[in-house]
């Protein structure tokens, strides 16, 4: 995208941004561990992560390849190599959203873009937040005998970015989600500017307790409340809290299978993780986990009047986690990262069935209003 530019625009930027983009050991910003991004070192399992990270996605990944060097540092700072997490902040936004909409209408298409956009930013100051609070960690784990090779290359850490320019980068981010903000409701502002205490304090989480995924959960789906809010004003309790609900669940479900990729190395560096609380015992978790999401979205489903589509998407979303946990081998990072990763079609499966089942309900209406019309003319 940025790598389309003329070579002249490329030069411009370069200049105009060396004097303050200078790394803390006084060096002009190129990227050494540019190229490590899609080599198998970088995805080995590792400790202290920020929010939601592993490979990079390669098409994302592509994209920040062909940024000018200088902003690539910053670019994978915010994560935009591995847009994973960004989806699964995403998507209960969406689910919000869908389920606001009014019978047999398709959902707010501004309020998606909008959301959309605040989960890229919020997803970055997210992973900015973590990685000033875990600097001392990464370059502590660079040295861990060798094993930990992607902490190690993360732009703080690697010095290819000061603690300052990423306060500063972090002030812009915020800048810009606080403009995304302020296009809602007075409710809703209000509502998301109390998110950012979970932003700032998630990251400390894995260092003192071990449900730090369920502090994960409580941060991420906040859109589950403050899409609800965007749309109609303020939050309905019968649905948005059994939504919100359903999303830790969600998130418990699948940071634990994340958790377990990094395990060893949490447990040799003293970070805490629902993995390694619940070990052996992670599928019986996970399945009551699984059971209490399905519930709390059929609750959902009964408060709101949803149709045929929506509880059909549950059984499919059912099926899914059955199958994703029965398979899960705890034991292998590669399996985990896949089954973590499939979460997306979950989230996407669970927004298709809400705006599937919402056009159903104005067919319901259709239907009942001529049984209606037909009775008043017999």
């Amino acid at each position: 995208m940025l790598g389309a530019s003329g070579t002249g625009l490329v030069r411009a930027l370069r200049a105009g941004t060396q004097v303050w983009l200078w790394g803390s050991r006084g060096r002009s910003l190129t990227l050494p561990h540019a190229a490590r991004g899609l080599h198998a070192g970088d995805w080995r399992p590792s400790a202290g992560r920020g929010p939601l990270e592993r490979r990079p996605s390669l098409p994302a990944a592509a994209i920040v390849n062909s940024a000018p060097r200088p902003l690539q540092p910053y670019l994978r700072l915010m994560r935009l190599d591995k847009p994973i997490g960004t989806w699964l902040l995403y998507l209960p936004c969406t689910w919000s959203i869908g389920l606001a909409a009014e019978p047999g209408c398709f959902p707010d298409w501004y309020m998606l873009s909008l959301f959309g956009t605040g989960a890229v930013l919020m997803r970055g100051a997210g992973c900015t937040i973590n990685d000033m609070w875990d600097q001392d960690y990464d370059k502590k784990r660079s040295g861990h005998g060798g094993k930990v090779t992607r902490t190690a290359s993360r732009p703080i850490a690697a010095g290819d970015i000061s603690t300052f320019q990423s306060f500063v980068f972090l002030g812009g981010q915020l800048t810009l989600a606080l403009g995304v903000l302020l296009c809602l409701n007075y409710y809703s502002i209000a509502l998301g500017a109390a998110s950012l205490l979970l932003v700032i304090t998630y990251p400390l989480m894995k260092r003192i307790t071990y449900w730090p995924q369920l502090a994960l959960g409580l941060t991420f789906n906040w859109g589950a409340l403050l899409g609800w809010s965007a749309v109609k004003g303020s939050c309905d309790p019968s649905v948005c809290l059994p939504l919100y609900f359903s999303g830790i669940m969600w998130t418990l479900i699948y940071d634990t299978i994340y958790a377990h990729q990094d395990k060893r190395d949490d447990a040799l560096i003293g970070l805490k993780s629902t993995a390694l609380l619940f070990r052996e015992d992670t599928k019986q978790w996970l399945s009551g986990f699984t059971v209490a999401m399905l519930g709390a979205l059929s609750l959902v489903g009964v408060n709101i009047g949803q149709t045929v589509p929506y509880y059909t998407a549950l059984a499919a979303v059912g099926a899914h986690l059955a199958h994703q946990i029965y398979t899960l081998d705890i034991h292998r990072p590669e399996d985990c990262w896949d089954k973590f990763t499939s979460n997306r079609t979950i989230g996407l499966i669970i927004f298709l069935g809400i705006v599937l089942g919402n056009l159903w309900k104005e067919k319901e209406t259709d239907k009942t209003k001529k049984n209606i019309d037909n009775r008043v003319e017999n």
